[in-house]
């Protein structure tokens, strides 16, 4: 995981629509950066539907949010149409941004060791500096914990 006070990475990545988001984009703005496993699995599910719901409270405080994992922007589509989620997702089939904020980890599951993304999340500032880090966050707790940094 990124230490607090670091730069943020920069990035370039296509949403769920093949548009490409960098994240100079969202300069002046505070930025939600989480990293999930997969989409449309019961985890990942809850957390992103969590983001939806809560999503005009993020805006309110000025905040935006995004979620990266490595699925395609095809598989993204999908699963922002199926839940309606209102916010951006990247794909980053390359792992190279997942790489970059250290979320690419060994883990185990049942006794199996498997490489894989660990559910992560970065509050970024308006000059993107990393200033909260939260790794092995619980997926149906994250979206309320991240709106409670913002106050």
């Amino acid at each position: 995981m990124l230490e607090i006070g670091t730069k943020a990475p920069a990035f370039t990545l296509p949403d769920q629509n093949g548009e490409l988001h960098s994240l100079e984009d969202y300069r002046g703005r505070k930025v939600i950066l989480y990293f999930y496993p997969k989409d449309n699995t019961a985890g990942c599910t809850k957390q992103a539907c969590g983001f939806g719901e809560l999503y005009p409270q993020f805006l309110e405080k000025g905040a935006v949010v995004i979620g990266i994992s490595k699925d395609s922007v095809a598989s993204h589509k999908r699963f922002e149409e199926k839940f309606g989620l209102p916010f951006t997702l990247l794909s980053d089939t390359e792992k190279e941004v997942i790489q970059a904020y250290d979320v690419w980890k060994e883990k185990k599951n049942y006794g199996k060791v498997s490489m894989g993304v660990v559910r992560t999340t970065y509050l970024i500032d308006e000059e993107g500096t990393i200033v909260r880090a939260f790794g092995k966050v619980k997926a149906a707790d994250n979206p309320a914990q991240m709106l409670g940094e913002l106050e």
